[in-house]
């Protein structure tokens, strides 16, 4: 088994203050294994960075087309969002065009991490609901489909109709059958699979086109959905959002929570995965930027390629105190 391998670096002063090290694999559709870094054959949980494989049968089945979902629902079904108003009002309206509200939802509630949303409640006087949960698109497209497939109200559950379904989806585009799942913070199972399946399945959506068979019509619809609505992905102020825009249509990112991040580039038919072993969002970043430079879909000289490539630190006066970059494991042999 290899060891994890150095990917970034955090300095001050000079010197070397700490150091997140991970695993990475990239993937060619047509191909296999174009480079990997660590142990390709990891056994992780995506967490969210699953999200799309996760709503393929919301869309393969008919679900998403007899509710008659838009783009930005499938978007929203693939996201990890602020909870800004632009995410809880979709997700509610959503709901009500199925007949259905908040109380119908198995995510919990959550406080947004989109500051006026939080601050609109407060100055109301009112507590967070699931609708601002980060995963309330998601939850909605389950909900959506299990009104499709006429399943009982537990959705979430493990032994569900809906959770079999994308149990089996994930298994096919991951070419890997789950050894288990962990229960993730929106209550859903959250199968585990290596980190070389977890790129393969990126690769499939890579490489999927719509007219090509019902699965590769659903992957290439909620591809195009990320792509076409970043803002939803995630929001304003996260690496998704920022990533996707700066990528101008070459591909689109996804995180997890512990550190996982993987990216979808249609323009060439790859997939990525990677995680960071201590679990750092800021790692994840960096490392994923990094990777998308080095693959050629994202401009290096790009302002947002620059916030990640090399992050500075600042003290609280506005000091210059250091920086987050990616290590020489990273950035050479491109």
């Amino acid at each position: 088994m290899s060891e994890a391998v150095p990917m970034v670096e955090v300095t001050r002063g000079g010197m070397v203050e700490s150091i997140h090290r991970g695993h990475a694999v990239v993937w060619d559709a047509s191909g296999g294994l174009v480079r990997a870094w660590g142990n390709p054959g990891l056994v992780m949980y995506p967490r969210s960075s699953c999200k799309m494989i996760q709503a393929l049968p919301l869309v393969e089945s008919g679900a998403a087309d007899a509710a008659g979902l838009e783009t930005r629902h499938l978007a929203l079904a693939c996201a990890s969002h602020n909870g800004a108003a632009i995410h809880s009002d979709l997700a509610a309206q959503w709901l009500a065009g199925l007949g259905l509200g908040e109380p119908d939802l198995r995510c919990g509630p959550q406080e947004p991490a989109d500051i006026p949303a939080r601050d609109a409640l407060i100055r109301a006087g009112e507590t967070p609901c699931q609708l601002h949960n980060n995963c309330s698109g998601k939850h909605s497209g389950f909900l959506t489909l299990n009104r499709h497939l006429g399943g009982g109200s537990e959705y979430h559950e493990t032994d569900h109709v809906v959770q079999k379904a994308v149990r089996a989806a994930f298994e096919e585009v991951t070419g890997v059958e789950s050894p288990g799942y962990g229960i993730d913070g929106c209550s859903a199972p959250n199968f585990a699979t290596t980190l070389e399946g977890l790129a393969r399945a990126m690769a499939y959506c890579a490489a999927a086109r719509e007219g090509q068979g019902t699965r590769e019509t659903a992957a290439a619809r909620l591809v195009q959905a990320m792509s076409a609505h970043p803002e939803l992905v995630a929001g304003e102020g996260r690496a998704c959002t920022a990533l996707i825009r700066a990528m101008q249509g070459r591909g689109v990112v996804k995180t997890g929570a512990e550190g996982v991040f993987v990216a979808i580039l249609p323009e060439r038919g790859l997939g990525v995965a990677l995680k960071i072993e201590d679990g750092t969002t800021r790692g994840a970043e960096t490392a994923i930027a990094t990777i998308l430079a080095g693959l050629g879909v994202l401009d290096p000289s790009n302002p947002v390629a620059q916030s990640y490539l090399n992050t500075p630190i600042t003290s609280r006066r506005g000091l210059a105190a250091g920086a987050i970059h990616p290590t020489a494991a990273l950035t050479s042999g491109w």
